[in-house]
């Protein structure tokens, strides 16, 4: 049996933002906290949104503090913010990193981040979330999780419940078009891994593996589009689709051993998100396929790199070599290669492990790991 939970209202497709005055009057909403990032500020879409809300009478003020991989402090920072002034609603306005943010603001009041974090579930709602996603990426605005960095301990805090579900998303892909090739690339494959964990996680069930396949499907075929031509709008059209989808897919199933893997990665040597699933994916995949043979495959019939002739062995194999190429073709480093100090990366092995261990992530996956695996694995990764 599974429960499955999502957004209240998603509105999809390109020019959608304009609907945000009719959506938050729907909602009964008048008096938003927009929370974003200075590159975003910068941009003008935040003075576009803020325009758009002022000429529909809508009073709104916007925090601009977010960091990237936000921080206990600048979720302090949001808050206190928050306070300041008389707000029913928080609207998250960017990538991951703000819609997170505003997730956690929306919802902490009160208490410190840590005591929120995983396996703590929270569920008793805080102010209505609205998030509009500017990357094909992290799937945020349709999943029930955010991450928060301790920085005292270096540490990625998972932090899960229906509390930090969006009430409302709004999916404008014509809102990716601008974004450079390394973002579109980092972002597509976090997408990617975020619907193969899903369908391949103890936690799978029927609905989130039809989210996952069809993510799969237009992750793989538009992500290299995409970033051949920025102004491709089908393919970036296609790619906000399969980000969404992939959200939906693991916020109701769950993701697995590369996240849990990831994160350390991020935390100590401030590798964005995406980079460090993608830096991961293949190693994890091939360790991992034993254990779940055939929904591997599937995932590698669904991406297009295997069909329904070949065996499960014959397209898993086919399915780990595809993801070797892509981060080839993406020119997706290596720890090695992005510069991390191999001593430093050795010397944290055991702490990170650890780490990844106590996110409950890779308890999620099909093999489930000791310390010693996810540090031989990391080892195998680094180059």
């Amino acid at each position: 049996m599974a429960a499955i939970n999502l957004p209240r209202t998603i509105r999809i497709g390109g020019g959608c933002l304009a609907e945000l005055p009719q959506v938050l009057e729907h909602a009964g909403l008048s008096r938003p906290l927009v929370v974003t990032d200075s590159w975003i500020e910068s941009s003008g879409l935040l003075a576009r949104v803020l325009d758009l809300l002022a000429k529909a009478g809508v009073a709104a003020r916007a925090f601009t503090g977010v960091v990237p991989d936000p921080t206990v402090d600048s979720i302090e920072a949001g808050c206190a913010f928050l306070t300041e002034g008389s707000h029913d609603c928080v609207i998250g306005l960017g990538g991951g990193s703000p819609i997170d943010s505003a997730k956690m603001i929306a919802v902490k009041g009160t208490r410190s981040v840590p005591e929120l974090k995983a396996p703590h579930q929270e569920n008793s709602p805080g102010l209505p979330i609205i998030a509009i996603p500017t990357t094909a990426g992290t799937g945020s605005e349709a999943t029930r999780f955010t991450i928060i960095t301790d920085t005292e301990t270096d540490e990625k805090m998972l932090c899960a419940g229906l509390a930090y579900l969006p009430q409302i998303a709004l999916v404008d892909y014509e809102l990716t078009l601008t974004k450079p090739l390394r973002l579109t690339a980092d972002t597509g494959i976090d997408s990617l891994v975020h619907a193969v964990e899903a369908y391949v996680s103890k936690q799978a069930n029927p609905f989130a593996d039809s989210m996952a396949l069809s993510a799969m499907r237009l992750i793989w075929q538009n992500l290299p589009r995409a970033c051949a031509d920025p102004g491709d709008r089908a393919a970036r059209e296609a790619l906000m689709l399969g980000a969404l989808q992939g959200g939906i897919a693991f916020s109701n199933s769950s993701v697995a051993l590369v996240h849990g893997m990831s994160r350390p990665i991020g935390a100590h040597f401030h590798v964005s998100h995406g980079l460090s699933n993608a830096m991961l994916m293949p190693v994890v995949t091939e360790w991992s396929a034993p254990a779940a043979l055939p929904r591997y495959a599937q995932c590698a019939r669904a991406m297009g790199v295997a069909d329904d002739s070949e065996s499960d062995q014959g397209a898993v194999g086919r399915l780990v070599e595809a993801l070797h190429r892509i981060n080839a073709a993406l020119k997706v480093p290596s720890p090695q290669t992005y510069g991390i100090d191999k001593a430093r990366w050795d010397e944290l092995l055991p702490l990170m492990a650890e780490q990844a261990l106590a996110s409950g992530s890779p308890g999620n996956n099909p093999r489930v790991p000791g310390v010693k695996e996810i540090v031989g694995l990391y080892r195998a990764a680094f180059c």
